[in-house]
């Protein structure tokens, strides 16, 4: 299938409805509150450093979305690193080289801020999300491992 013409831009705080359209059509479920908390820290806590990217259809509706934040120094590692947290592509548009277009973009601006490691947490069985990370050059950590507890 041809890629149709997508432009990748920075995510700007009026995107959020596209993002919630996106998130609800990929997950079957919505999360407004979930997004809402991350446009309030990205777009209006004063402490916001652009790293989040959009893609737009030829018309200008965003058809997909990548979000992460740059460590400043959080569980005693570098301010060289970064998190991906959250990633969409809107159904319609999946499968067109979309995901991959956003991951090198979000990639190559953190390089522009000078970022070394790209981190990111994924479900042991989420078979596509694994794929996904995996064809963009991922691979388990060497450094860090994820601990949790059940309460």
């Amino acid at each position: 299938m041809k890629r149709p013409e997508i432009n990748i831009r920075l995510m700007q705080n009026n995107d959020l409805d596209a993002i919630l359209r996106i998130d609800k059509l990929v997950l079957n479920i919505s999360r407004p509150e979930y997004y809402e908390q991350k446009f309030e820290r990205l777009f209006t806590s004063g402490e916001y450093l652009p790293t989040s990217l959009v893609a737009e259809d030829a018309e200008g509706m965003v058809v997909g979305f990548i979000m992460g934040e740059l460590y400043i120094g959080e569980y005693g590692l570098s301010n060289d690193g970064a998190t991906v947290d959250t990633i969409g592509v809107d159904p319609d548009f999946q499968n067109q080289g979309i995901g991959e277009l956003l991951m090198d973009e979000f990639i190559d601006h953190l390089r522009q801020l000078g970022v070394k490691k790209v981190h990111t947490l994924v479900e042991k069985n989420d078979k596509a999300m694994m794929h996904y990370f995996e064809k963009n050059r991922f691979q388990s950590s060497q450094t860090v491992i994820s601990l949790e507890r059940n309460l």
